[in-house]
């Protein structure tokens, strides 16, 4: 085989063996400094890539659909690794879930195109957050309590505001890298269900602490101490110390991540 030969073979087997899947999977955020890995942390994303390496005998590294703070829950997440040691994905998810703690659940793992990415191909993610008014011994760990009553057709005015921006840097983090604060809400709205008051809200994407800030701006609104009105001079503000506090994590869901139909999960 001469050398050219040589090298082409070497890169079709490259190409034939290092193949990307993505994986479906839903986590409980309470004992996990949020998903992406932190020095002396201990993270979503730290504790997948150990047992995906352990099983598949190979490092791994995984790449997530985005980033979730410390104790936010999601109950569909997705993430990306390449290997070229999967030989079937179902017995490799169901591997999966017998080593990984059970606050974390793999649901599909599934091969995708090459160039398919977890983060930069989703085109939609929702989030919930939910809010009890009175004290519940089984939802306490996972709902935001707020006992004064709450106005909620004014936290529905003002959450329809929102939808007619797209700069919200007044609900992003201060110090953060993000190349734009630009976000296109396509739902915000309050719903009651059951016992529990939950805000639903979905965008193409979201800045660091921007779900938890627009829940406590809202909040304050149905509390009477913002005005709906004042939604509008919050937003063209650009400043965070205009909008409300941010509420606490352990009461915010990821519940859906969403890509175009050749990436992923329409597959």
């Amino acid at each position: 085989m001469k050398n050219n030969d040589l090298y082409l073979y070497s890169l079709s087997a490259k190409i034939q063996f290092n193949l990307r899947y993505f994986i479906e999977l839903s986590y409980n955020g309470k004992n996990y400094h949020g998903w992406q890995i932190q020095p002396n942390a201990i993270t979503v994303q730290e504790v997948l890539e150990k047992s995906l390496s352990t099983i598949l005998q190979q490092k791994i590294a995984v790449v997530g659909a985005g980033r979730t703070d410390a104790g936010v829950h999601a109950t569909q997440f997705f993430a990306h690794f390449d290997s070229d040691m999967v030989t079937d994905e179902n017995q490799l998810a169901y591997k999966l879930n017998g080593i990984l703690p059970k606050d974390i659940a793999i649901h599909h793992i599934f091969k995708v195109h090459k160039d398919a990415h977890t983060r930069f191909d989703a085109v939609k993610r929702a989030y919930q957050y939910k809010v009890i008014q009175h004290k519940d011994v089984f939802l306490n760990e996972f709902t935001h309590l707020v006992k004064q009553k709450l106005d909620v057709a004014k936290m529905n005015e003002a959450a329809a505001i929102l939808l007619t921006y797209t700069n919200f840097q007044c609900f992003s983090k201060v110090k953060t890298e993000v190349f734009t604060y630009n976000c296109t809400i396509t739902e915000a709205v309050w719903k009651q269900e059951d016992d529990v008051l939950v805000f639903h809200i979905s965008a193409d994407r979201f800045l660091r602490n921007m779900v938890r800030a627009i829940v406590g701006t809202l909040l304050a609104i149905g509390l009477g101490k913002i005005s709906v009105s004042q939604m509008h001079t919050i937003i063209k503000s650009k400043d965070r110390g205009k909008a409300g506090t941010s509420v606490p994590a352990h009461a915010l869901y990821l519940t859906q991540v969403q890509y175009p139909n050749t990436t992923n999960n329409e597959r």
